[in-house]
């Protein structure tokens, strides 16, 4: 089997162990990656602290190394787009597309601004507030889209002067470790180390003693263990967390319109994203006409092995993530639920799953309560708009939520009651390196993109100058 390696020092380091990585299209090891040890990750940690010394000092060479990082990036799509899809299951045209935007993120980040403020220039002094860097960032990223969130926080964090160690989720490590090799070219030694391993290295990186930043992207139960390491030395934290998104369907909405984009942006990456919708509410007399449009579009969906080339959806990502899913559906079917379209995983030795309308459940069930993170959406029926907003707000998730509707003014009225960090108004999931992302309640804490996610990689300075009389 291929075997990958890890970048420490701008150098290629293996693995005194390894692991294997599974085809999600099979179920069977493809591909092994090394397995970090302490001593590795020691390692990468001083060599990305020696490397901020003087990363830190040349803003106009970060910003040339971030540009020549995402031309690379474009330029070897071909190569990485398979390695996504064997080890993650997205088609490969999808592979491409998450590359493609990964290079977008890197060349937009290099261009930012970095905020910078005068607050007082008299005869008696001069006063401003300047962003520095915080020293070396330990970045953790999940499997649903590796290379992609990797580089929502490569980008922000090496433009403002830090450095990093990077460890991919071990479900996806490969195209990870493979960008990180490519990156070898482009960026100074330690700028940017890559990792990888099973667990504890996840816990052994928020605990070890360098990093002055941690940027966690998964799971809420995961999300609040690297809370709890970070605060025991103060280090600060960005956590983007789970979500369990809410669309509400207005009554003056064409449910034949708007199945298609449901659809869409419920089933994206076969549901494993944290912003794809997860509930959709929809009045009474709509409700029949929309689980309609739904399970059409469920049942004439192809799934199958993302390299076929008529593919939409692949695997789901991993075996314990299937079997949730079997799990949560089963779980509804106990509840007396009416499943519309799919419900049943596929045949064959890898993960699949046919996307599932589930009907007839309350909001207790699981696989509504609950984040799916999968090709499984609920289609819930009301009364009023006050009623669907209560329910959309009754769970500890807050990342984003939609309406939908004919009157996008009173849409937006009742988009404002929802409690969430992203709002939308007939789409959904439209995110830009530019706008912030976070989430409010359990879904996470700080942002990330734009101008507010890089100064979530910055320490704020006052200098304060008083001038000669």
């Amino acid at each position: 089997m291929p075997q990958y390696a890890m970048t420490i020092g701008g150098a290629r380091v293996t693995g005194t162990a390894t692991f294997e990585v599974v085809n999600p299209a099979t179920g069977r090891p493809h591909a092994e990656a090394p397995d970090c040890d302490e001593g590795q990750l020691d390692d990468a940690f001083t060599a990305a602290h020696e490397a901020y010394k003087s990363w830190r000092r040349n803003e106009r060479a970060r910003r040339r190394a971030l540009h020549a990082a995402a031309d690379l990036l474009t330029r070897r799509t071909g190569q990485l787009a398979p390695v996504l899809t064997a080890e993650q299951g997205k088609p490969l045209k999808d592979a491409a597309y998450e590359i493609g935007g990964a290079a977008w993120w890197l060349r937009y980040a290099a261009d930012l601004p970095i905020p910078h403020e005068v607050l007082r220039d008299d005869p008696a002094a001069h006063v401003e507030v300047v962003r520095r860097p915080m020293g070396v960032v330990a970045a953790i990223t999940p499997w649903n889209f590796p290379l992609m969130l990797a580089c929502w926080k490569i980008g922000p964090a090496l433009l403002a002067g830090n450095t990093m160690v990077l460890k991919p989720s071990p479900w996806t490590p490969l195209t990870t470790l493979a960008f990180g090799e490519l990156m070898r070219e482009v960026l100074p030694p330690g700028v940017l180390n890559v990792v990888s391993g099973l667990d504890p290295l996840g816990a052994s990186m928020t605990a070890h003693p360098v990093p002055r930043k941690i940027s966690f992207t998964g799971s809420v139960a995961t999300g609040t263990k690297v809370a709890v390491a970070a605060a025991r030395d103060l280090k600060r934290v960005t956590l983007e967390l789970g979500g369990n998104d809410p669309a509400i369907v207005l009554d003056d909405a064409d449910p034949h319109a708007v199945a298609p984009q449901l659809f869409r942006y419920a089933f994206e990456n076969n549901g494993q994203l944290c912003s794809a919708i997860k509930r959709v509410y929809v009045p009474e007399r709509l409700h029949d006409d929309l689980v309609g449009a739904m399970a059409k579009l469920a049942a004439e969906a192809r799934v199958g092995n993302g390299f076929e080339a008529s593919v939409q959806f692949g695997p789901v990502n991993n075996r314990p993530q299937l079997e949730r899913i079997i799990d949560l559906v089963a779980d509804a079917r106990g509840r007396g639920a009416h499943i519309a379209a799919g419900g049943e995983p596929g045949v064959g030795p890898g993960y699949f799953y046919r996307p599932t309308i589930v009907t007839g459940v309350g909001d207790d069930a699981r696989v509504v309560a609950e984040e799916q993170f999968g090709p499984v959406l609920p289609i819930l029926p009301y009364r009023s708009v006050e009623e669907a907003v209560h329910r959309a707000n009754d769970t500890h998730f807050g990342l984003d939520g939609s309406v939908w509707g004919g009157n996008t003014e009173r849409a937006a009225e009742v988009a404002e009651g929802l409690e969430c960090g992203t709002t939308w108004i007939n789409t959904h999931f439209e995110v830009h390196p530019g706008r912030p992302f976070g989430g409010h309640k359990s879904s996470g804490i700080g942002v990330e993109n734009g101008r507010l996610g890089l100064e979530a990689f910055t320490e704020v300075q006052v200098r304060h100058s008083p001038l000669p009389r």
